[in-house]
C-alpha cells in the first residue's frame, strides 16, 4: 500500500478520531490520540482568538513532553509557523531567536528564563484554555501549501542563528517519502529522543503520527543519565529507532542492547552524521532482523533526501558507508570549483522540500538558494561524489561547518562568542577527528589580553551564558600568538592539521 497525503493536520485528525491507542509516552505516562485532537483545536482556536498577526511566527519554548507537541501543532492549526526553542538552550541565544524571528507572540511550555518584547504566554495560560470553546477553530486558516509550518534555528557563521524556514509542502515530500519508502507500518511504536529545536525530530515526529502509531519520548535528563537510559529503553517495546550515530553508539555500550531484549525493534533510521562502517555492523549483529537506513539532508531541505538500507553486503564492499540515493521527487548533482556539473563536487540540492531560505535574511538567502528547473535549490556546502549508479558518497565540507554528535556546528559561530568575552583578543576553533573522519572533539585556542586564572573553565563557564552546550570546545588552549595566513588571517588548517597530525 503506497500512501499519498495531501494534508499533515488532515492526516493526523483522521488518525485521532477512530484510534483508542496512545500517541505519546512521557514521563507523565500515556497521552492518547483523542487528548491530541481535543487540546490542540481548543488551543488552536483560543490563539486565533488573540489575534495575532496573520502568519507570524510563534516561539514555543519547551522540552521532550506532550503537551510540547500540542502547542507546537495548535499553532500550526491555528494559522502559524512554530519555532522550537530547547529548554536547554542559553537565554542569549532564545533573546537572538526573539529579535530575528520578530514573531507574533512567545509560547511557554516550560518558564520563560527572560522577559522578551512580544506577548508572552505562561504554562498556567496554556493549560487553562485546553478546553477552550468560546469559538471553534477555524480550520481554513490552518497552516497549509507553501506557508511556513515550521522554522528551525541552527548555527551561524556571525555568531547569529539562522531560521530555517520549512513550509507545509516541503513537510509533506518528507513525510510522503518516509511512510513508504522505509517500510514503516501502522501503529508503530518509535522512539523520540532529539530535542524538537532539532530537526532529526521531524524524522520520528510526522511519520509516526500520520501511521497512527505511538511516539516514546525520552527526557534530556534521562538521555544524559546513563544508568537510567539503560533501565528505560528495554521497557518501551520500541519497533522503530530514529537517532543520530552517536547516540546509538553510545547505546552499544550496553550488553543487553541486542534483539533478545528489543525483540520487535526492526527499524533503525539514522541521520545528522556519518553512520560509520564499524557502527553499522556492530548494530546489525546485534540485530539481525532489523533493517538500517543511512540517510542525509541539510535541515534547509527538510530533514533527509538521501536513503540506503545498510545491509551485510554494502558493509562488505564499502571503507566508508554511502549515503545512500536520492528521494523519488527530488535532484542531487555535484558541481566542481568552476561551477561545471561534475561526479565530485559540492551537492545541490533540488526539489519540493528545499526551504524558501532563512527568515528575515536576505542575504544568506540569496548566498545558498536559488531556482534550478523551476524547482527550488540549495547549495548544500556538503562535498560529495555521485557514481554511476546514482549512489552517493559524502567526502566533507566546503567550509567551516561541522557536525558533532548529529548537532550543526558553525566553527565561526563558537570563534564570534569567543572573541566577544572581554579577556579574548583573538580566537580559532579547530575540529579533532577520529579514525571514521567524524568530528570527536572541538578544540579552541586563544590569545588573552589578561592574565586568567584557570583559563579553561573560566571561558567555558562564560561561553555556556552565550552558547549550546554541544558547542563549547572540550579544550581551550591559551597561546601568546596564533599562526597566520600570507594575507593575514588566522591560519586555521595549520591548526587542524596540529590537532589531528598525531592521532
Amino acid at each position: 500500500m503506497r500512501y499519498q497525503l495531501t494534508n499533515i493536520l488532515t492526516a493526523i485528525d483522521q488518525k485521532a478520531k477512530n484510534n483508542p491507542a496512545a500517541c505519546y509516552q512521557d514521563d507523565q505516562g500515556l497521552h492518547s490520540y483523542q487528548d491530541l485532537y481535543q487540546q490542540t483545536n481548543c488551543l488552536a482556536a483560543y490563539f486565533q482568538s488573540l489575534n495575532w498577526p496573520a502568519q507570524a511566527p510563534v516561539i514555543v519554548y519547551g522540552d521532550q513532553s506532550f503537551f510540547m507537541i500540542v502547542v507546537m501543532i495548535a499553532v500550526v492549526k491555528s494559522g502559524h509557523a512554530y519555532i522550537p526553542v530547547d529548554a536547554h538552550s542559553p537565554k542569549e541565544r532564545l533573546i537572538q531567536i526573539n529579535e530575528i524571528a520578530q514573531p507574533a507572540a512567545a509560547l511557554g511550555v516550560v518558564d520563560l528564563p527572560v522577559q522578551l518584547n512580544v506577548p508572552t504566554l505562561t504554562w498556567q495560560q496554556l493549560q487553562s484554555n485546553l478546553n477552550y470553546h468560546k469559538t471553534t477553530c477555524d480550520r481554513t486558516q490552518s497552516i497549509q501549501g507553501d506557508q511556513n509550518f515550521y522554522i528551525i534555528f541552527t548555527s551561524g557563521t556571525t555568531g547569529v542563528p539562522k531560521g530555517v524556514q520549512i513550509s507545509h509542502n516541503n513537510l509533506l515530500s518528507y513525510v510522503n517519502w518516509t511512510i513508504n519508502d522505509f517500510n514503516l507500518h501502522e501503529k508503530i511504536r518509535c522512539l523520540s529522543q532529539p530535542p524538537y529545536s532539532f530537526d532529526l525530530s521531524v524524522m520520528d515526529l510526522y511519520p509516526t503520527l500520520v501511521l497512527g502509531g505511538t511516539l516514546l519520548a525520552l527526557s534530556h535528563e534521562t538521555t544524559e543519565n546513563f544508568g537510567q537510559l539503560f533501565q528505560v529503553l528495554p521497557t518501551l517495546n520500541l519497533e522503530e529507532w530514529v537517532s543520530t550515530p552517536s547516540f546509538i553508539e553510545l547505546c552499544l555500550l550496553d550488553k543487553n542492547f541486542n534483539q533478545n531484549n528489543y525483540p520487535h525493534l526492526r527499524h533503525f533510521l539514522f541521520c545528522g552524521e556519518e553512520l560509520t562502517r564499524s557502527t553499522a555492523q556492530s548494530l546489525l549483529q546485534r540485530f539481525p532482523k532489523a533493517q538500517v537506513f543511512n540517510t542525509y539532508g541539510p535541515t534547509e531541505a527538510c530533514v533527509a533526501v538521501t536513503s540506503l538500507e545498510v545491509t551485510p553486503q554494502v558493509i562488505e564492499q564499502n571503507q566508508r558507508l554511502p549515503i545512500g540515493f536520492v528521494k523519488p521527487d527530488t535532484t542531487i548533482t555535484a558541481i566542481d570549483e568552476n561551477g561545471h556539473e561534475s561526479f565530485e563536487g559540492e551537492l545541490i540540492i533540488s526539489g519540493p522540500s528545499v526551504s524558501k531560505g532563512y527568515l528575515n535574511n536576505p542575504q544568506k538567502t540569496a548566498q545558498a538558494f536559488f531556482t534550478k528547473a523551476e524547482q527550488p535549490a540549495y547549495r548544500s556546502g556538503d562535498l560529495g561524489s555521485i557514481k554511476a549508479d546514482g549512489s552517493i558518497y559524502y567526502h566533507g565540507r566546503t567550509d567551516f561547518q561541522i557536525k558533532l554528535h548529529g548537532y550543526r556546528i558553525e566553527l565561526e559561530d563558537i570563534d564570534q562568542n569567543l572573541l566577544a568575552l572581554p579577556s579574548v583578543d583573538q580566537a580559532i576553533t579547530v575540529p579533532r577527528y577520529d579514525k571514521n573522519h567524524r568530528v570527536k572533539q572541538i578544540i579552541a585556542y586563544v590569545v588573552l589580553n589578561q592574565k586568567l586564572e584557570d583559563a579553561q573553565t573560566v571561558l567555558k563557564q562564560q561561553l555556556a551564558k552565550n552558547v549550546m552546550e554541544y558547542m563549547i570546545p572540550q579544550r581551550i588552549e591559551v597561546r601568546s600568538q596564533l599562526p597566520k595566513t600570507a594575507n593575514g588571517k588566522i591560519d586555521r588548517k595549520t591548526l587542524m592539521a596540529e590537532v589531528n597530525g598525531h592521532d
